[in-house]
């Protein structure tokens, strides 16, 4: 692709946080970074899938608040993660996560056990136990 032909479409559902490195050739033949903003197919994939997985986070929060799930399950999908590699994070069997999925055996986590789900998710031990709208993506 030429440099001029790098595709710039407007609509950043990244929302101008980031752009896209495509290589193109220049004037010479050399390939050169140029940065773009998409095309159109590629962001409607885009935008889909971000909304299949804000419709996930979504779901795990609705659980949690119905008592069905503890926020180890919001947060897990929040940070795009699913059990298998948030067991291997923590070093636990992936049994043991999804035990730690039910609300009554969350609430009697040790601390240590809690520190470690907040380290891999970069947050406090308070904040893992909530589901408030600052943690949202």
């Amino acid at each position: 692709m030429k440099k001029d032909n790098v595709p710039q479409d407007d609509e950043n559902i990244l929302e101008g946080k980031f752009g896209m490195l495509q290589y193109a050739t220049d004037k010479d033949g050399n390939y050169v970074g140029i940065p773009s903003k998409g095309w159109e197919p590629e962001n409607a994939a885009l935008k889909q899938a971000w909304e299949v997985i804000n419709e996930r986070v979504e779901d795990a929060r609705n659980q949690v608040l119905e008592g069905k799930a503890s926020p180890l399950l919001f947060h897990m999908e929040k940070h795009l993660m699913d059990i298998k590699l948030l067991a291997e994070h923590v070093g636990f069997f992936r049994w043991t996560v999804k035990r730690h999925f039910k609300p009554t055996v969350f609430a009697k986590l040790s601390e240590s056990t809690l520190e470690k789900y907040a380290r891999v998710f970069n947050i406090t031990q308070q904040q893992l136990k909530s589901v408030e709208e600052e943690n949202n993506l």
